[in-house]
Parts: C-alpha cells; structure tokens; sequence
C-alpha cells in the first residue's frame, strides 16, 4: 500500500523540567524538524499565540497554565495542530479527558523516546493530511463555475493551458486516451472557453449507432427519404450551427460515413438524407478516440485525408495512473458530489483507504474512480470513508494495467524496470525488502539497477 510519509514539521516543546525538555527537543531535532521550547504554560500561549506549529508536545501537571489550558488554546487557534500530552500521572480518567477535549495522543512518563518519535510521526501525517484534505477541498469549492477539469498535476496543466491557447480559433481538435479519462469533459471545457461558449455544444458518440442511423442523427432528412420518414429532420450538424459538435470514438466511423464527414469539413455545407440541396453550417468540430489513428490509418480503416483534417491540433489526456497527485483531489470530489446527491453526511476519507485509492492502477481511470467513490458514499455508516466502504479487489491487490505508450507496446525490459521501481516504492525503498518481494539476492538487484540505469535516480536507503 503507498503510505503517507510525513514531513518535517514544526514542534513546540512545553515542559516546566529542563532536562525533558532538551531530551525531547534533541530527539525531533534529530528527526529533522523545526523545534520550540518553553519551559512555562504562559509562554506556550504566548508562542502559540505568534507562530503556527504541526505538533505540541506539552506536559500535563504544570503550574498556573497546565497542558490542558495549552490544549484548548492550540485547538482555538488551529484545530489542525496535533497536542500531545506527557505526564508523569497517568490515569485512565485524564487520558479520556484529554483525548476528548482534542489531544491528538497521551504519553505517560517516563515515556520511551522510539514512542515519542513515532508518535510525532503520526501526528505530522494526520495534520498534513488534514491540510491537505481542506487544501483539496478549497480547490474544489474555487472552481463551481462552468465545465472545469480537477487537476493538479503538470501535464495536465500544460494541456488545459494549450487547450485554452487554441479554444478561441476554430481549429479542428482531436482528443486521444484511454476510455474514462475526460476526452468529453475536455471537450466542453475548449467550447466553454471559446466565443462560441455561449451556442449549443452536441455530443455524439459514433460507436453507439450504426450506420443508417448515425447518418441519420448527423445530417437529418428530407420527408419520404424513406419509409417512415414522415416529415423533414434536420440533423445535429445543421443544429448545431455557431457551436461545437463532439463526435466521440472517430474510429468507429464507417468509411462511407467519413466521406460524408470530409465534404462538412471542406465545404462547410450539409446535406440532409434523401435532398439534393446542401444548406451551409458553421462549426467547431472536436473528435476523439481511444484507438492511435495513425494505426488505422495504416490499416486502411480510416482515411488519411481525414485524419490529418481533424488532428490538426491534438490533445493527449493521460491515464489516471499516470497523474497519481489527482487522485486524492478526484476522489474528494466525486465524495462531496455523490455525498450531496444521496443526502448522506460523508465528508471525510480514511487516511488508510485513501492509501489503497492510491496505489489502484485504474484501468477504467476516472469514470471507474468515481463509481467507486459512488458505491463508497452509498456504504459508509460514518462521516468518514473507510476500507471496508471501498470494494474488496481494491484492498486484496492492486491492478496494474500494460498500456501501450508513444504508439507502441513496452518492451520485456521496460516492464522489469517499472515493476522494480514500484516493489522499491512499496518497500519503503528498501533494498534488502524490494530483493525478497522480487525473489533475487541484494546484488543481483544491484546489478538491475545498474542495467537499467536506476542506480542514480533512486534514493535508497543504504544502511538497511
């Protein structure tokens, strides 16, 4: 399971004994992160009062301002810092107290300095993760207003900036990926930011009708083009005039149809089924497919003429595999949308089951994230998300998808080497344990790295 690692943070160290508090700030010192001492409650205030720490590590048993007056406080002015209290009496009633009122932990004396150290380590990584999580959802409440695409991840960036930078041409675009990835979404984000923006936008899917029909659907008909036919239709082409038709799965357009398709693009006129008139049109035209058109090209199913028509600027929208730093930011959304469209309290997801949305491949990529986080929403008893919500496959093991990238297949070699960086990213980057997971000896993975020159770009951890 991919794990939060937390990052150095900023400690406050609260303890009216000296020595304790040097043993302790020496301990997260050496952990790499930023630490305050005060060896009064008061001035615990009057520091939490002026700066903003991750993690408090306060005694209990002080005098004047104790650590629950301390807890209180950092609660009042960031409830996303974590209060660890340390006391030398410990008892089972103050422990409830504490926790109750907020403490994140509770740490009897004499307290051992692995717990310490651990304990700081989980109270970074829910605080980071709660930032994180109000970050997200920041982000998500920014961008309510027309078609947005939920992103933080840089490819993805750099493809909305060019889709912005050609929405206000008319230039044919085609949009190519992995079904469920957004090709649609896409779409409508070019023609919401394009003067056409305020006009019809038409989508159809050229996979879904056969021929006769999708004829039928696109360019209309006269009355008694055929039995049945018993008044004129336009179709959507001539609809959709002054806006943006999105023909989805290109690829599955006949040959004959794509003739028809070609004459739109050319001439900017129609003609409906069964007329010999051709009324003019103007559209934007967007086109997509999961298949590489270059092979079908070469294969003699689909025309070249075409295709360089329509791929005049093409757009690529990765696997959701491939931008990993989405998913959290994905997931809460699709909670907060179906959470609200259930009338259901979720509002929060499971560190733990966020960890296994993490280390899922999706092979069905957002569309399958969002039935899962569906089907999640319609289980959970609590306001929070958790394992047992999220389907079985998920926790048992992770999914891992061959796809083929840059028009081709990846070689024996290039899969060896992508399954060696994730057993290594699994294993915590540890050598000895990523050698046991792949059954071969420390050397003999040395010898991979090397071969696949992954030596440089590794941070392993040397001593384990």
């Amino acid at each position: 399971m991919t794990e939060f690692r937390s990052r150095a943070g900023h400690i406050l160290i609260v303890d009216d004994e000296a020595a304790a508090v040097n043993n302790l700030a020496h301990v997260c010192r050496k952990e790499g992160h930023e630490v305050t001492t005060r060896t009064t409650g008061m001035g615990a205030i009057e520091a939490l009062e002026n700066s903003r720490f991750d993690v408090v590590l306060t005694d209990l048993k002080m005098e004047k301002v104790d650590g629950m007056a301390i807890l209180k406080r950092a609660r009042e002015l960031d409830p996303e810092t974590a209060v660890v209290l340390i006391t030398g009496y410990a008892t089972f009633d103050s422990a409830v107290e504490a926790m109750k009122a907020g403490a994140f932990h509770y740490i009897a004396k004499p307290f051992r300095l692995d717990e310490v150290r651990e304990v700081v380590r989980n109270a970074l990584e829910l605080v980071n993760l709660k930032r994180e999580n109000r970050q997200l959802k920041e982000k998500l409440t920014s961008s309510r207003s027309g078609p947005s695409i939920i992103t933080q991840d840089a490819v993805m960036q750099r493809l909305l900036e060019t889709a912005r930078q050609i929405a206000s041409t008319d230039t044919n675009v085609l949009i190519t990926g992995e079904s469920g990835t957004g090709k649609e979404l896409l779409a409508r984000f070019i023609h919401a930011h394009s003067n056409r923006g305020g006009k019809l936008f038409q989508a159809v899917n050229c996979g879904a009708l056969q021929e006769d029909l999708l004829a039928n659907e696109l360019f209309g008909h006269e009355k008694g083009a055929y039995t049945g036919a018993n008044e004129a239709r336009e179709g959507l082409i001539e609809a959709t005039n002054g806006g943006t038709l999105f023909l989805d799965e290109i690829a599955e357009m006949s040959l004959g149809m794509q003739v028809k398709l070609l004459r739109v693009i050319q001439e900017r006129e129609v003609q409906r089924v069964g007329s010999t008139r051709a009324n003019t049109v103007d559209i934007r035209l967007i086109t997509a497919t999961h298949r590489d058109l270059r092979d079908e090209v070469v294969a003699s199913r689909f025309r070249q003429d075409l295709f360089y028509r329509l791929d005049v600027v093409g757009l690529h929208l990765p696997p959701l595999a491939q931008r990993r730093d989405d998913i959290p930011l994905l997931a809460f959304y699709f909670l907060r949308k179906h959470a609200a469209q259930m009338n259901r309290s979720v509002e929060d997801i499971d560190p733990a089951a966020m960890g296994i949305l993490l280390d899922y491949d999706y092979p069905g990529n957002i569309r399958e994230l969002e039935n899962i986080m569906e089907r999640g929403v319609a289980l959970a008893r609590e306001r929070e998300l958790i394992i047992a919500d999220l389907p079985a496959t998920l926790a048992e093991h992770a999914v891992h998808v061959v796809r083929k990238e840059a028009g081709r297949l990846p070689t024996l070699a290039e899969r060896e080497a992508d399954y060696i960086r994730y057993v290594l990213e699994r294993s915590g980057e540890n050598r000895t344990r990523a050698a046991k997971i792949l059954g071969i000896d420390r050397v003999s993975l040395w010898r991979k790295l090397k071969k696949y020159g992954m030596e440089e770009e590794r941070h392993i951890n040397k001593n384990k």
